[in-house]
């Protein structure tokens, strides 16, 4: 968290829409209160504000992207998975990794409250705010009206969050009030997805573009636009159904591209606003260094509100994920690693990629400290990481909350929706969906030759696909990709059958020779700052082990592809059914909602 949340969300986000909750009984688990303050609230600009803050604020926090929407919900795929320990019972959080969770998973409770709560606030901000004086003329009328954008904007997010992990859901749009009916059915995600792709066109002409207001985490034009496309994008895919657990496409789903091309060549057109970084790195340290990066690269962030309540405000970015810090010294402190390698993941990348070295943090860190490799089956994502941390408080410190935010969109992104929107509309890659597609590699690939752009339909739509896994890897993108391509439960096939093939061949040279069955390594002395000794490796990574397991002099042996047993494999998405890419349903939401149904298999 940089720049405007640390105080504000803290002190009136989380409480300033306190008397507003008139009515969410239907979606979270509290009573209804009986005061309403509305009409206090919306009669000034800076209540208005402190209203919308509340909006933003259910984002933050263990219960949404600070932790379950960020590291639970994403996992297993096909680029990380929620380390196995053991818990992967329907109640634990790794029963949701593997595609085991059941109707009474608090972790799942939680989130589908969060975001409940948050659509409440927001239903408030939508329904008074365009009421106010101020908002059709006046000094402070573009100040009101962005309130209406932002408000629109994160029900639109809310609600996209829901559809995504649970299908069809109750879709209130006006706030509750005490009395109503409670019991509201589930609306087709489609038509929801219609709603907010209407309500994100308004919001793009209420919002200002990032550089006509002062620098903030706040929602601007650009981010509105992304995000609508992001929103087609899903309106175009497959999805599972909430009543039969099947894959379904809309017969209307083309047209949806359309929209897709045009907000994100609006986007590409102004690279005033958002661009790509030189460095693929420069977001990721970005977010570690709480500051904005070079080109803002990041197009729409969860704020995070520092240690202060950080359970309910901040996130766990860094500290559940990230490479594990096993030992706490001087300079850091501990982190639990708590989201490891797809094995698969790491020869995705092309050893000239510079995206894996950031996206794949293949050690853990000591109390020397000191980086020690790991096996292949425990390294960890590392576009979150502790040890990045400019502060020596919160980097060294016994905190859980870092403040780091969470990535909701970047401009990669949107040349990459675009690069597939113009494939799948025309049938054919245009020049410009080339171009977009090559702007990525490039920077990817930096000063080596990135691999030509295929100028077939079937060829590029793959590279987007595989382009889109090593771009978006650790951001919890990849297994929602898969379900809009309906490839989900196909590609963990292709996993298992691809580590089983690594296991059958232990000679070191076989079919998978050039995949190292053991590492060696030796340290060297500690630079940085923090400073921190770091490993050399003896041998490529992409290159055969000795023929021998002896390690050559003066080096330590770690186990790489010897590491895969058939025991990770079984656990990888161990319970996974189609119909099981949705999450269940609360309990506690279906026991005050008698029109809620449950997905199926649940």
């Amino acid at each position: 968290m940089k720049r405007i949340f640390r105080s504000t969300m803290a002190a009136l986000g989380i409480v300033c829409l306190s008397g507003l909750m008139t009515a969410c009984k239907d979606f979270l688990e509290v009573e209804p209160t009986a005061i309403d303050t509305s009409e206090a609230v919306f009669s000034t600009v800076s209540g208005a504000y402190s209203a919308v803050i509340g909006a933003y604020a259910p984002m933050a926090g263990d219960a949404a992207y600070g932790n379950r929407i960020s590291c639970y919900f994403p996992y297993d795929s096909e680029d990380f998975l929620n380390v196995p320990t053991g818990d992967d019972a329907g109640e634990g959080r790794r029963g949701i990794a593997r595609y085991n969770s059941n109707v009474t998973n608090a972790d799942v409770r939680n989130a589908w409250n969060a975001l409940y709560k948050g659509i409440e606030r927001a239903n408030i901000c939508i329904k008074y705010i365009p009421t106010m004086a101020q908002y059709n003329g006046g000094a402070d009328q573009k100040v009101i009206q962005r309130l209406h954008g932002e408000a629109l904007t994160l029900r639109a997010q809310y609600y996209f969050e829901l559809i995504r992990n649970w299908g069809d859901v109750p879709a209130p749009y006006e706030p509750t009030v005490t009395g109503q009916d409670f019991n509201i059915p589930r609306t087709d995600r489609n038509e929801i997805l219609d709603k907010m792709l209407a309500d994100l066109e308004l919001a793009a002409t209420l919002v200002p573009w990032r550089t006509e207001v002062a620098a903030d985490e706040r929602i601007t034009k650009g981010a509105v636009k992304a995000l609508r496309a992001r929103l087609a994008l899903y309106r175009a895919g497959y999805y599972t159904s909430s009543k039969t657990g099947a894959a379904e496409r809309a017969s209307d789903y083309k047209q949806f591209y359309d929209i897709v091309r045009q907000e994100c060549a609006e986007l590409m057109a102004k690279r005033g606003e958002h661009d790509l970084n030189p460095n693929f790195e420069e977001p990721f340290r970005s977010i570690a260094e709480l500051r904005r990066d070079a080109k803002r690269e990041i197009m729409f962030e969860v704020a995070m509100g520092g240690t202060v309540n950080g359970s309910t405000t901040d996130s766990k970015l860094g500290y559940y994920n990230g490479p594990r810090i096993t030992a706490a010294s001087a300079n850091l402190g501990l982190s639990s690693g708590a989201i490891v390698l797809q094995p698969t993941y790491f020869y995705a990348f092309d050893s000239t990629d510079t995206r894996r070295d950031v996206t794949i943090a293949p050690y853990t860190i000591n109390a020397i400290p000191a980086k020690i490799p790991t096996n292949m089956i425990t390294a960890y994502d590392g576009k979150f990481r502790r040890e990045w941390s400019t502060n020596p408080t919160i980097r060294s410190g016994s905190a859980q909350a870092l403040g780091y935010n969470w990535p909701l969109i970047r401009f990669s992104d949107v040349l990459l929706m675009f690069a597939e929107a113009e494939n799948e509309a025309t049938g054919s890659p245009t020049p410009a969906a080339r171009a977009a597609l090559k702007e990525v590699r490039d920077r990817a690939y930096r000063n080596a030759t990135a691999p030509a752009v295929p100028t077939g339909y079937s060829e590029f739509q793959a590279a987007v696909m595989k382009e889109r896994h090593l771009e978006f890897g650790g951001e919890g993108m990849r297994k929602y990709d898969l379900i809009r391509w309906n490839k989900l439960g196909s590609t963990f096939q292709e996993i298992k059958t691809t580590l089983r093939g690594w296991i059958a061949d232990q000679t070191g040279g076989g079919q998978y020779a050039n995949i190292p069955l053991n590492i060696f390594y030796n340290l060297r002395p500690a630079t940085g700052t923090p400073p921190i000794s770091n490993y050399v490796l003896a041998r490529s990574l992409y290159r055969p082990s000795p023929s021998v397991d002896t390690p050559p002099a003066n080096t330590t042996a770690v186990a790489w592809r010897r590491s895969v047993t058939e025991a990770r494999i079984a656990d990888i998405a161990s319970g996974y059914q189609p119909a099981r890419q949705l999450l269940p349903i609360p309990a506690e939401a279906r026991n005050t909602n008698n029109q809620l149904t449950q997905n199926v298999s649940y």
